[in-house]
């Protein structure tokens, strides 16, 4: 584990979430009393990191091009402990990608030395992995997906929040993959107040009966916590893994 930000947040500016819409929208009273409408970078129901009355932060970019100047990023839950949890789902893989350079996992040993991302595989080459990581011809190659978890219960991160048929094709084509490749699942756990990871069996059951049954199979699940402060992103290390939802 690190103490170091893994990834700094450009300044990001605090508001109140009013509400989320139509998915890619999200209107927000910024401190200054400026109601403003930011991009939602995520597509999924957000179950439990969306409730209007929210502290929520978001990023300015003041390129001409774009239809919506801010984007949000971050969101405040759990009044019991208060947790910042990551919004947007275009920075988990480019984070993880930061940690697979630094070999921050040691659970990946040092197998790899060469990383690609986005590479086409599968039966018809129609899918992409989201990272190939190689050495030489001597060690089985480590094809890794990576999911974004902000759903909880308690202390226990769940995934997913609702049913995916992508994400059960995903778990095919990696048992696919056994015995002449190292398949992996990493879930990127986008908030710190969970230790325990579990398949979102209440949201998806085919879901959670595929990944015991890629688990039986030998893929690899990764449940990685992270830290969302204001400042940035830091790496905690690996969470306890459940095969059921408790």
């Amino acid at each position: 584990m690190t103490t170091d930000l893994l990834y700094c947040y450009p300044p990001l500016i605090s508001g109140i979430l009013l509400r989320r819409y139509k998915r890619f929208f999200a209107d927000i009273e910024l401190t200054s009393g400026e109601i403003i409408t930011a991009h939602c970078p995520n597509t999924g129901p957000m179950t439990g990191v969306c409730a209007p009355g929210s502290l929520v932060q978001v990023s300015l970019n003041n390129n001409p091009k774009r239809k919506l100047a801010y984007t949000w990023e971050t969101i405040l839950v759990n009044d019991t402990q208060p947790t910042w949890v990551g919004i947007n789902t275009g920075l988990p893989n480019r984070i993880v990608r930061l940690a697979l350079e630094k070999q921050l996992f040691p659970e990946l040993g040092d197998r790899y030395r060469h990383i690609r991302w986005e590479v086409p595989y599968g039966k018809d080459k129609k899918s992409r992995v989201d990272f190939l990581l190689t050495n030489d011809e001597s060690v089985s190659p480590i094809y890794m997906e990576v999911k974004n978890t902000t759903l909880a219960q308690n202390n226990v991160a769940l995934f997913p929040d609702t049913v995916t048929t992508r994400g059960q094709k995903h778990l095919q084509e990696l048992m696919a993959l056994l015995p002449d490749a190292k398949p992996v699942m990493l879930y990127f756990i986008n908030r710190s107040d969970c230790s325990v990871f579990a398949p979102g069996d209440r949201c998806d059951p085919t879901y959670g009966k595929l990944l015991r049954e890629a688990v039986d199979k030998g893929v690899k699940v990764l449940p990685y916590r992270f830290e969302i402060t204001p400042q940035g992103i830091r790496y905690l290390g690996l969470a306890e893994f459940l095969l059921k939802q408790p």
